[in-house]
């Protein structure tokens, strides 16, 4: 039995060691902080549609693809006793503003020209859709196939699920294993030097809030532009609604500031009016892991060691692929060729990928 070491307890390391695990592998899975990664403030949106660059067809196809594992990946999960929290409602993506509403359109076309078609809404549709949303609200694009996940109700489920299957969580490196994963987000160049310079962390700033009784909710998750920029707000079924995200290059500082919660209060009320009478329940950063390119990294680095990293906005949208590839990688077994080659990371400079 090959025995497994799986650097990094986030959403990539447990779905990954996850995998490993249903493949015969005798698994152990280090972390010495699992609250430090993206993974706890995530706002789990499975999006390819919504988050595409429609320069980028081969990772555009790989999020598409993701979207599809999902149903079965989350099943298995639930069966394990907890709800991962998926969640099928689509995605609405609106625009506040002329500008905003013609940058969507333009990305609808380019969509439409890789063979994605979502339907364009206008502005008293979009209301139809959602009530709740401000008479601001211009337009937007219905995406039903773009879904979502409760971050943290799937971390509890996978914790579960490899608790069941005798994996051991520990905190400090074992002396001896066959073959290691890093999986250690923004932190995986300090353990792979091959791989300085190519992940980099951007902090992303979240604010959690709850609905009461009779305050008005989404039944989906609403992204929008608001002047040109980007905020979500993804609701769940307890009652709580995720709005983010900030993006700031900061290095590896995981202070909340007080500028980044202002913004996302500020757009997030004028698409949602409502976020005034919700309860502030929570602010938190966290560091998304980005490649060079913006693609994940995911591959064979050296004799015995796998990376799976540079997830960045997208860590937990693909998951279930990465942790096949990581399964399939360490098995022998032949992986999916266009997810393979979309993450591989001999994509960079031969020289300094062994």
């Amino acid at each position: 039995m090959t025995r497994v070491l799986v650097v990094g307890a986030g959403v990539i390391g447990l779905s990954s060691a996850w995998a490993l695990t249903r493949a015969g592998a005798a698994v152990t899975v280090v972390d010495p902080d699992p609250e430090r990664g993206a993974s706890p403030i995530a706002a789990g949106m499975l999006a390819p549609i919504a988050e595409a660059h429609p320069t980028e067809p081969a990772l555009l196809a790989a999020g598409r693809r993701a979207v599809e594992a999902w149903p079965d990946f989350a099943s298995a999960l639930a069966a394990t006793g907890v709800d991962p929290g998926y969640r099928t409602t689509g995605t609405l993506v609106v625009g506040y503003t002329a500008s905003d509403l013609a940058a969507l359109d333009d990305l609808a076309a380019r969509l439409a020209g890789l063979g994605v078609d979502v339907e364009r809404l206008t502005g008293t549709a979009c209301r139809r859709a959602e009530p709740a949303l401000a008479p601001g609200v211009r337009g937007g694009l219905d995406v039903p196939t773009d879904h979502s996940v409760d971050n943290r109700a799937l971390l509890r489920a996978l914790r579960t699920a490899l608790g069941a299957a005798g994996v051991e969580m520990i905190a400090e490196a074992p002396a001896e294993a066959d073959v290691t994963v890093i999986a250690a987000g923004a932190w995986t160049p300090e353990l792979e030097p091959s791989l300085d310079g190519l992940v980099r962390p951007v902090r992303g700033e979240i604010v959690r809030l709850r609905a009461g009784r009779r305050t008005p909710v989404l039944s989906r998750t609403v992204r929008a532009l608001v002047d040109g920029r980007g905020v979500y707000l993804v609701p769940r079924a307890t009652g709580e609604l995720v709005v983010g995200a900030t993006q700031d290059e900061v290095g590896f500082d995981r202070t909340v500031t007080a500028g980044g919660v202002h913004r996302l209060l500020t757009d997030a009320r004028r698409v949602l009016p409502a976020v005034d009478e919700y309860a502030l329940v929570e602010t938190s950063a966290g560091l998304r892991p980005v490649s060079a390119d913006g693609a994940p990294i995911v591959g064979a680095v050296g004799p015995g060691r796998v990376v799976a990293t540079g997830h960045g906005r997208n860590g937990i949208l693909f998951a279930p692929l990465t942790a096949t590839l990581v399964a399939d990688l360490v098995t022998g077994t032949a992986p999916d060729p266009l997810v393979a080659a979309a993450f591989a990371p001999g994509r960079f400079t031969p020289a300094r990928i062994r």
